[in-house]
């Protein structure tokens, strides 16, 4: 269950969505007016004596919609002639002509192969993530 959250320390970048957060009603009901708590956890980020962290999920925040994708090639005369990309490319391109606001995928970073049979297919690397089954690498691809 821990390798399902990730932490990192909160940083400049992370203020637009905090200020977001903090307009929600059910964060207001506890946290109060916006602007003030607004002004206190962004004063604080450079306090070196406050850490503040986000956390989200393994996947993080994804656009509802999005779908994931994993896949191997059962027949080794298939593999190393270009079949990966160009399977996942068409596959993937049929999703989106179908609505599908994102696709994702999250191979292992030692598996060259997949991930670069992946990048050939539109997807870009997101950031690493640690999930129940080990390190793997985010991956990304939008319409």
């Amino acid at each position: 269950m821990a390798s399902d959250y990730i932490f990192r320390a909160m940083t400049a970048a992370d203020l637009p969505l905090v200020q977001r957060w903090l307009a929600l009603p059910h964060v207001m009901e506890w946290w109060g007016e916006p602007e003030e708590q607004y002004a206190l956890l962004s004063g604080d980020l450079h306090e070196p004596s406050m850490d503040q962290f986000i956390f989200s999920t393994a996947f993080g925040q994804q656009p509802r919609g999005t779908r994931g994708i994993d896949l191997f090639i059962g027949e080794l005369n298939m593999i190393g002639r270009g079949h990966g990309s160009a399977l996942i490319r068409c596959f993937v391109d049929e999703l989106f002509q179908n609505g599908l606001p994102r696709v994702m995928t999250d191979p292992d970073p030692a598996n060259g192969r997949g991930v670069r049979a992946y990048q050939k297919a539109g997807f870009q690397k997101d950031r690493a993530i640690q999930t129940s089954d080990g390190p793997a690498l985010l991956m990304v691809r939008n319409p």
